[in-house]
């Protein structure tokens, strides 16, 4: 399996374009430097990808199935759909292929105390599900509103030995969770490490979380050209922070091989309609700005106050994006649309209905737009959609909006 995790694409270090850089306290600034040191280390020493190829495959369940939605598809009466499994890893999403680096990195550094902030739960429960494998202590933020609505999360990550802190601040979620780990992060710099979820934040989270999701992509490439002889006409992918999306994406950028011809896609939450407020598409209705560390696309009012955010997946209600997206969309490379709350859980319900598999709400963005995109291509097209994570933590959420009770 190829785990290479460190390309170093971008130039400088830490900057996509006008996007990225290290905007963080003077306190962290060691601390940040320490980790760019080890991640730099680490990519170069054969020792480490080999323990890291190793848990992948053993532990997470990599590789994951590239899946032909053949009923979907046919239903749909356009393209060929196929969906890449990442719901079937250790612990139901992609999360674990980060959690599995930092992990490792942390022991490397000595840090035994890890902290994380979480959203729809899955980037917690991986952190703690590592953490319990290492045996390190595990702190995770998560805002209370999420905590309410991703409850069987909290009981696995408590499971698990993770001690989960609520978050009653601003928004209660995700934002705010971020917020309090870093404050955390200040204050037990020396002993702790920051296991941050996304493509977000200063360099260098957002080159290193996208290395260790790019085997996603070099699976998808290789699986898709086995099966196809040929690459996609369309890669699609959710964007909450980005790191999924990122994690396909990364080998369908352009190369010598001509991948300029494969369309990128990037589905954000359109929540319940236009207005701020009301949605988390940074992509319409955001502008850049510095949010907890990095400059990038922020949905903010017109004094650069950060604007609430709403979606009914917890894992894209953020009102950031992480910064490689935003040059993506500045240079045209990569497309980024949003699909409505109501659509994305009727995405969900016919995934279920035709395919047997309940994708999270999160994924269930991107089949919404393939739902809506495939009917107007032809059955020569090839649609890959990166089914990020399973629905099970989502179900109370399906149960209500969808009325599943019965009766």
């Amino acid at each position: 399996m190829n785990t290479q995790i460190s390309p170093a694409a971008e130039v400088p270090p830490g900057r996509f374009g006008a996007y990225g850089g290290r905007y963080l306290p003077e306190t962290l600034m060691a601390a940040i430097e320490e980790l760019e040191q080890a991640y730099a280390e680490a990519g170069a020493d054969p020792a480490f990808q080999a323990e890291l190829a190793g848990l992948l495959k053993d532990y997470a369940g990599r590789p994951t199935p590239l899946y032909l939605a053949t009923r979907l598809t046919r239903q749909l009466g356009g393209a060929k759909i196929y969906l890449k499994r990442e719901d079937l890893l250790h612990t139901g999403a992609h999360k674990i292929n980060n959690c599995l680096g930092q992990g490792l990195l942390a022991r490397r550094m000595g840090k035994r105390r890890i902290i994380a902030e979480t959203g729809a739960g899955q980037h917690g429960v991986a952190t703690a599900t590592v953490c319990a494998l290492f045996g390190m202590e595990c702190v995770v933020y998560m805002g209370s509103e999420d905590m309410a609505r991703q409850e069987l999360n909290v009981y696995r990550m408590r499971m698990l030995g993770a001690e989960v802190r609520a978050v009653d601040a601003g928004s209660r979620t995700l934002k705010d969770a971020i917020s309090e780990a870093m404050r955390d992060w200040v204050t037990n710099v020396r002993t702790t490490h920051y296991l941050l979820g996304s493509v977000l934040g200063a360099h260098p989270y957002p080159a290193m979380v996208r290395d260790f999701h790019r085997v996603i992509g070099q699976e998808a490439r290789r699986q898709i050209l086995e099966r196809e002889s040929r690459l996609p006409t369309a890669v699609l992918a959710c964007v909450g922070g980005g790191s999924n999306a990122i994690g396909i994406f990364y080998d369908f950028i352009p190369d010598a091989q001509g991948d300029a011809r494969v369309r990128l896609i990037g589905v954000e939450a359109g929540g319940r309609g236009a207005a701020l407020g009301s949605h988390a598409a940074r992509f319409q209705g955001g502008s850049p700005g510095v949010l907890q560390g990095a400059y990038s696309y922020v949905l903010q009012d017109d004094a650069g106050q950060i604007a609430a955010t709403h979606s009914v997946s917890a894992g894209l209600d953020y009102a950031s994006v992480g910064p490689e997206h935003a040059a993506l969309h500045d240079s045209g490379r990569a497309e980024y649309v949003a699909a409505t709350d109501r659509e994305a859980l009727e995405a969900a319900l016919r995934l279920a209905r035709t395919e047997g598999i309940v994708p999270a709400l999160e994924s269930a963005h991107a089949v919404a737009e393939c739902i809506r995109l495939a009917p107007r291509l032809s059955p020569e097209d090839i649609l890959l959609v990166n089914l990020s994570g399973r629905g099970d933590k989502d179900m109370g959420i399906l149960a209500r909006e969808l009325q599943l009770g019965g009766g």
